[in-house]
């Protein structure tokens, strides 16, 4: 099939990316030893911790966000550390068997990949642990597979009610720039990022978010490290510089991402995600199908995961949608595979974008044969435009 228009990504990441940001990275690249690019790393290291809402450094590699877990891991910790892990999903047990490939002894916290990190079951494991053999607790804040959002204030709380010393690590890719994180008030240690989602540029950036007390971590960490030493990029950091050759034109592009995230308001960011989300949400009760969350309080607001009925392969449902609308959903990771479909609504995104997302899901049901109710658009449209709502009148044109 021959598609007209323009694709539509609607997968929970990578996601679309502004004109805007696609313009500022179309330049020549420059000197990455000059005064011109000293500028431009200053102000994008600036610029991210207002992001992270953070006053402690932050250092960005040219890398996935694999990386910055790699990152995290190896500036800190020891060889045979213990960290505790909270199994949300399939990102997190992607992390845990990164920091297990370190040597690490991963404690596993079971979850059910419908619910967000407890904090009851922090405060136990941590009580328990007299001796503080525990150096580390390992968070994804927005679990993509899944889409369900960890409290991480709650978390925090446990551990000073636990008096426990570890270090709070927090994985924000699919969170950073689409829901509230607060790195310096939640008091997190460390940091996790990407720049493929919230952020609105394509994939090869990634970020740490690092606390002093990590820093000190950091000093005594007896793992080796190199290419992701954070004292190697903190040093150049300082004067806008990196320690080897950075990803020039992706930092043209973060400039003009930040720039469009300034002009938005962090508040106004957060409160758009959660409003498409709401409105995604509506849709899906309309259609009679079962979101993957089941704690309100944990509803993600950058990606939805939602149930096929029984007997219905969600993979055929989105290469229904592909095939006939040139549309991409997101695939069920590990054990949702074939049994989850996951939309995105996070970046760079607006109603209407929304409206069309959730259009191409409801026809790609009525094709494929899925059992679902009709109405789940309407629901969306009244959630985003509810009845009698106040319409501000633009005054004509003399």
């Amino acid at each position: 099939m021959v598609h007209t228009g323009r694709h539509f990504l609607q997968i929970p990441g990578p996601t679309n990316v502004p004109d805007r940001v696609l313009r500022a990275m179309d330049r020549p690249v420059i000197d990455h030893r000059s005064a011109e690019f000293a500028s431009l790393g200053t102000e994008v290291l600036e610029g991210m911790r207002a992001i992270f809402q953070t006053k402690s450094p932050v250092v960005m590699y040219p890398a996935s966000g694999t990386g910055a877990w790699e990152a995290a891991l190896v500036n800190t910790m020891s060889p045979g550390d213990r960290v505790l892990l909270f199994e949300t999903g399939h990102f997190s047990q992607l992390w845990g068997r990164v920091a297990e490939q370190f040597g690490f002894h991963v404690e596993y916290v079971p979850g059910n990949w419908r619910r967000g990190a407890s904090a009851a079951e922090l405060e136990a494991r941590l009580g328990s642990d007299t001796d503080h053999s525990i150096k580390a607790v390992l968070v994804v804040h927005n679990e993509t597979s899944t889409g369900v959002t960890s409290r991480i204030p709650d978390l925090r709380r446990a551990m000073k009610q636990s008096h426990h010393p570890a270090l709070l690590m927090v994985d924000t890719v699919s969170s950073l720039a689409s829901i509230d994180y607060r790195h310096d008030e939640w008091e997190v240690d460390v940091a996790i990022a990407a720049s493929q989602k919230g952020l609105m540029l394509p994939p090869g950036m990634s970020f740490n978010a690092i606390s002093e007390k990590a820093l000190l971590a950091s000093a005594n960490a007896r793992l080796p490290r190199s290419y992701w030493s954070w004292q190697e990029m903190l040093k150049p950091n300082r004067s806008g510089f990196f320690p080897y050759t950075p990803p020039t034109n992706l930092l043209y592009g973060l400039r003009e991402a930040l720039q469009m995230l300034r002009e938005e308001g962090l508040p106004n960011v957060f409160r758009r995600h959660d409003r498409h989300a709401e409105a995604t949400r509506a849709a899906v009760r309309a259609w009679g199908l079962e979101i993957v969350c089941e704690e309100p309080r944990e509803y993600s607001s950058s990606a939805t995961a939602i149930f096929m009925p029984e007997g219905h392969d969600a993979d055929k449902l989105r290469a229904v949608i592909l095939e006939n609308f040139n549309m991409s959903l997101g695939v069920g990771l590990s054990k949702l595979a074939g049994k989850v479909f996951r939309i995105g609504h996070l970046g760079s995104f607006n109603d209407l974008m929304l409206a069309g997302t959730l259009c191409g899901v409801e026809m790609g049901l009525r094709l494929a044969g899925v059992p679902h109710k009709e109405g789940g658009v309407l629901a969306a449209l009244n959630s985003l435009a509810p009845a009698g709502r106040k319409i501000v009148k633009v005054p004509m044109a003399s």
